[in-house]
């Protein structure tokens, strides 16, 4: 469905096709996308897309980007992003969809800023870069996993009636203990 009001200038256009576009590649996929989809829901002829985005590729790469930027900082100690969780579900599901339809996401994506601050605060407790940047991948793969997977995990594990907010305190507690299995490099 197309916007209501059409957008205008560049800043508008942009913000708008980043949007409509990771909203449908977190419904379909990019592969199941069309410019001409995009361009529809953003309400904009299709041609303004390939204006400031060039080729479908780069348009995937501007919205990975784009929706990386849009967490900002991240506060490590409760493992809240800032963002809504409908926002960080919805990128973690762009993410998986590109990674599923193919699409080379880390060689695409150019700016992780939630990533580069944790390794960085990682780091900051006197860990090595290999080893806070292993620390951060595991924790963030923990995260992921469970944000993800979990009606699969809670039926294959039998823990469909844990509360909620209990398997959240446990994930965060396991995730804290990754983070604080960092330790400096041996003297």
């Amino acid at each position: 469905m197309p916007e209501i009001s059409n957008p205008t200038g560049r800043d508008e256009v942009r913000a708008a096709v980043l949007r409509h576009a990771a909203d449908l590649f977190a419904e379909r996929g990019p592969a199941a996308t069309s410019v001409r989809d995009i361009a529809e829901r953003a309400g904009v002829n299709h041609g303004l897309v390939f204006r400031h985005f060039g080729a479908k590729d780069n348009l995937v790469a501007a919205v990975l980007d784009h929706l990386g930027d849009e967490h900002g900082t991240a506060d490590f100690t409760g493992f809240d992003s800032g963002a809504t969780p409908a926002a960080y579900r919805r990128h973690l599901t762009v993410i998986a969809r590109c990674l599923l339809d193919g699409y080379p996401v880390g060689e695409m994506q150019q700016r992780f800023p939630v990533m580069t601050a944790l390794v960085d605060h990682i780091r900051a407790t006197g860990a090595d870069d290999r080893t806070a940047a292993l620390t951060a991948a595991h924790t963030t793969a923990l995260v992921i996993g469970w944000e993800l997977f979990a009606p699969f995990l809670r039926a294959a594990t039998g823990l469909q009636d844990i509360p909620e907010s209990e398997l959240r305190q446990d994930i965060a507690a396991r995730a804290v203990d990754i983070l604080h299995s960092a330790k400096p490099p041996a003297q």
